[in-house]
């Protein structure tokens, strides 16, 4: 067996039920974020344009990204489809967050969004590696026997 197929594995038999709870409230914290990016698209534009480090990028595709990772993602994670797809393509838009746009504000300023993002960075790690757990569509699909 290769490396994923282990994890995969050791995180269908280690995975508590009340943690898909959790798993759902983060797909739909997510979900709600990329509303809240479509709703504030240009304000999401001037807070990428402040970081000197993305200069050379194009602002407003990376932004899309970030809107339908957001939406995407935050769905298949809330029902535990593809969950650790869905976190694979969500960590790169948080690490984004914490390094270029949350720690240039500070830690201790007001309404610091850093502690969250971290707390969602940690989240997305874990179920990149444990999956999506018991209460999942991916759980249902692996229960029904293939049709032919």
């Amino acid at each position: 067996m290769n490396l994923l197929q282990n994890i995969e594995r050791w995180g269908d038999a280690h995975h508590p039920k009340w943690l898909d709870f959790i798993r759902m409230l983060l797909g739909i914290f997510l979900f709600l974020k990329g509303v809240e990016f479509i709703n504030n698209m240009d304000k999401l534009i001037v807070i990428m344009e402040r970081s000197e480090f993305l200069g050379s990028i194009s602002l407003g595709i990376l932004a899309h990204y970030i809107v339908f990772a957001h939406l995407v993602g935050g769905i298949l994670i809330a029902v535990g489809l593809l969950t650790r797809l869905a976190a694979l393509v969500q960590i790169p838009v948080l690490l984004g967050a914490i390094l270029f746009v949350n720690f240039s504000q500070g830690i201790l300023a007001p309404h610091a969004d850093l502690w969250m993002s971290v707390l969602v960075l940690g989240l997305l790690i874990y179920f990149l590696i444990a999956g999506s757990g018991p209460v999942s569509v991916d759980a249902a699909m692996k229960k029904q026997p293939e049709k032919r």
